[in-house]
This record gives C-alpha cells, structure tokens and sequence, in this order.
C-alpha cells in the first residue's frame, strides 16, 4: 500500500557496509511509489560508497545519494539530507537510522499519522511495553531514561524519547529554518533540533510540541555494531551543558540571531 503523500526518508550512513540491508530499502521501494529514499554517505571508509551506487543503480527513480569526501557526523550528515530533500516537492521528510533497528514498514504508519492527526511531527518512541518487543542494551536503556529526563526539562517539554533514529517531519518554513544552520552540539543534536522549532515558530515549547506526536514503535533492536561507546554518556553530559548554555541563559538572544530568527521587541 502506498502512502498518502510524498514521502522522502533521509538515511546517514558512516562506514555500515557491514550494517546495511539493501534488499530491505528496495522491498519498500517496491511497495510505494510515493516513498524514496536518499542516503548520505558520510566519508564512509569502506565499501558503503559502492553498496549505496549499486543500490541507486537498482532503483534510480527512488534512490539518491550525496556523498560527503570527510566524515562530518550524523548531524551534519542529516542536516545535509535535509537541505537537498527541501530542495524537492515532498510533502514529508524525515530521517531513519541504517541499520534498520525500527523496521522500515513503520514509515507508511508515520506518514499515515501525519496525514490523519494534522501533526507537524512523528517522532518513534522505544516503550517498553506488553506486545511490543523492544530490546536495547540495560545501560543503554537506564541512561537513556535519565537522559529523556533531562532532555524533557531543558525542552520545557514532556516527551519520552528525543534519541530515536526515526522521525518524520510535514515539509514547512519552520523545518527550513530548523536545518538551515550547523548544530552546535552533535551527539544530542536531535534534542538541539527540537528545540529550534519553538524559537523559529515564535511560541512557545508546549505550544510547538501540542503538534507533535510520539508513535510507540512496536518493535526496535539494537543491532551489533552500534557506534555508541562509554565516551558518548560523558559527551552528551559536556552537549546539555552547551544547550543549556544557548537555550536558557543570556545568550539565548545571539543564538536567535544564529538562526536568523527577527529581533523581537
């Protein structure tokens, strides 16, 4: 079945020759001709350049690719894909991690969400609840309650889970300027980017938010190979403090101006 708008996912890929299932992005190709798929390659080191080439030579009409000569990161590397996708007539974009750990198929279940709800954004939620089958390292799974706790309190929004690699967006202004500049932080650039759009609206967080929707996934794994490494717990702790600074003191004012936002009286 296809979906009801055009859908554009947006797919960073750094070193995942290992990772990456071809077969699985042209099954869902082949079930939606409103669905494609751009894939960045971010100074990948391996064959992940030449799995991405074959994979678009497959399925030219759906498959893109921006190949990045140094690696930039996932931030950078996301926000690259989202400038070329802004550039095409879809009516939602969204980002997916590589490695598939929220199945593909979930995506017609985002985009139909979009189109019946009127939200601005579907952001995938790892609840860990009966019938779903959510598994994620314990670590992984403690730090990251602490982290949405903290994340929820810089927001000044109540949400479950920033960190998701699936999300979805409805193609506006306000996406525009959200991507439009760097991120300052990049391990937790996704709760930077949800920050920016109550700044770019000119609302406030819990009036931005009233449209946005977290979908509980039914499923999600963690797949072997994760980049995720001890250093990356001490990271986020150092990003939340450089959030913090641009987001709630003083210098909120020269981060507005960052992103363009008018001067407001």
């Amino acid at each position: 079945m296809g979906f009801m708008r055009k859908t554009r996912i947006i797919v960073p890929c750094y070193n995942e020759a290992m990772r990456l299932n071809p077969k699985a992005f042209l099954d869902a190709l082949d079930n939606n001709s409103d669905l494609s798929f751009l894939f960045v390659n971010d100074g990948s080191t391996d064959s992940t350049r030449q799995i991405l080439t074959s994979l678009k030579d497959k399925n030219p009409a759906q498959v893109e690719i921006v190949n990045l000569e140094k690696n930039s990161g996932k931030a950078e590397a996301v926000r690259q894909g989202m400038l070329t996708s802004l550039l095409g007539a879809f009516d939602y974009i969204g980002y997916w991690d590589a490695d598939l750990a929220t199945p593909l198929d979930v995506i017609g279940d985002f985009s139909r969400l979009l189109e019946a709800s009127g939200a601005e954004i579907v952001i995938g939620s790892r609840v860990r609840l009966l019938g779903r089958r959510i598994e994620r390292n314990v670590l992984r799974h403690y730090f990251g309650r602490v982290f949405a706790t903290c994340a929820s309190i810089l927001l000044n929004i109540n949400i479950y889970d920033t960190q998701c690699g699936a999300k979805i967006f409805r193609n506006n202004e306000a996406l525009r300027h959200v991507f439009g500049k760097p991120f300052k932080v990049a391990w937790t650039f996704d709760v930077e980017m949800l920050a920016r759009f109550p700044i770019v609206m000119n609302v406030s967080p819990p009036e931005a938010s009233s449209r946005w929707v977290e979908f509980p996934l039914l499923q999600w794994v963690d797949v072997k190979g994760s980049k995720l490494k001890w250093r990356d717990f001490f990271t986020g702790a150092l990003e939340f403090c450089t959030l913090f600074y641009y987001l709630r003191t003083p210098a909120c004012k020269t981060y507005e101006k960052y992103l363009g936002v008018p001067e407001r009286a």
